[in-house]
C-alpha cells in the first residue's frame, strides 16, 4: 500500500496520530474521508495505523478533504515528514503589498461604519477611523495595532461594561476562539456568569453598545480572502460593524461627519 519514495523534511515525527487526531476533530469516519479524497477506507486505516506510508499528494489530498486551514496543511505535511506547501510572508513584504492597499481600500469605503481587520490570533492589524468610537474609553494598552480584539471586547478595562448584552456578545466571541485555548480560557475568566436576555437574538448575535453619542446596535460581517494560498492571506479577516436600525446609522454619520472618532485607533 505504501507509495513512492519522495524527498522527506522530517522523520521525527507522528503522522498517524496528526491525521487520526484532526479526522476525529473534523466528526469524520474514515470511510468519509477516504471518499472525498479519493481513496479506500482500506488504505485510510492503514495511514492511520502506520502500516502505509502516505505520499507527498496523499497527504495534501487528506489535508484538502478535511478542509484544514493552511497552516495546519502545512503541520500536517511537516508530520508526514515533507516540507511545508504553503508559503507563510510577511504582511509587510513586497509579496502582500497588493493585499494591504486593497486592505486600505476596503476599510475605507465602509466609512462611516467600523472595521478592522485581524489576524489568525486576532491581533489587530488595521482599522478605520470610525472604530473610535465603539472603543472608547478602553485602556490604552489595549487599543491600538498588534493588540489583541477579543481582548478589547471582553476585558474590564475594554469595551465590557459599555456592552448591554454581554452575556451574548461574550458566548458569540468565546465559541470563535476554539483553535486558541488559552486565550479563550483567559477571556472566559472576564466574564460575569450572566443568563442570556429572554428577549429573541433574530437572525444574528447584535453588539448592544453605550457610546457618547447614544446607543449602538451593530450586526458584524466577517469577510476573508478564500481563495488565498499564503497562511498569512489566508487568516486574515475583515470584521465590520453594521447598524441594524435607521437610529445606530444616523449616530454613525454623524460621528463621520463631525470627524470625532473617541480612542481613534
Amino acid at each position: 500500500m505504501a507509495e513512492g519514495p519522495e524527498p522527506r523534511y522530517n522523520g521525527n515525527v507522528d503522522f498517524p496520530r496528526a491525521l487520526r487526531e484532526r479526522r476525529t476533530r473534523s466528526r469524520l469516519s474514515q470511510l468519509e474521508l477516504a471518499t472525498r479524497a479519493g481513496t479506500t477506507q482500506r488504505h485510510l486505516s492503514f495511514v492511520e495505523s502506520g502500516r502505509s506510508v502516505p505520499g507527498r499528494n496523499m497527504v495534501i489530498r487528506l489535508a484538502e478533504s478535511l478542509e484544514l486551514p493552511l497552516r495546519d496543511r502545512n503541520e500536517l505535511l511537516v508530520s508526514a515528514g515533507f516540507a511545508p506547501a504553503y508559503a507563510e510572508s510577511p504582511l509587510d513584504g513586497p509579496v502582500l503589498a497588493p493585499v494591504r492597499t486593497a486592505i486600505d481600500h476596503i476599510l475605507r469605503g465602509y466609512q462611516p461604519y467600523p472595521a478592522l481587520v485581524v489576524d489568525g490570533r486576532g491581533d489587530l492589524i488595521a482599522a478605520n477611523e470610525a472604530l473610535g468610537l465603539i472603543t472608547e474609553g478602553a485602556a490604552a494598552e489595549l487599543v491600538g495595532p498588534g493588540r489583541n480584539v477579543y481582548r478589547l471586547a471582553l476585558h474590564p478595562a475594554g469595551m465590557a461594561p459599555r456592552i448591554r448584552n454581554l452575556a451574548e456578545w461574550a458566548r458569540h466571541i468565546l465559541a470563535r476562539l476554539g483553535h486558541l485555548p488559552e486565550l479563550r480560557d483567559e477571556l472566559a475568566g472576564y466574564v460575569p456568569d450572566l443568563e442570556p436576555s429572554a428577549g429573541q437574538l433574530g437572525f444574528a448575535v447584535p453588539l448592544d453598545l453605550l457610546s457618547a453619542r447614544g446607543e449602538l446596535h451593530l450586526m458584524t460581517t466577517v469577510t476573508t480572502f478564500a481563495t488565498a494560498v499564503d497562511v498569512t492571506l489566508a487568516e486574515l479577516k475583515l470584521e465590520a460593524f453594521l447598524p441594524v436600525d435607521p437610529a445606530t446609522a444616523a449616530i454613525l454619520q454623524a460621528a463621520a461627519e463631525a470627524g470625532q472618532a473617541p480612542g481613534n485607533m
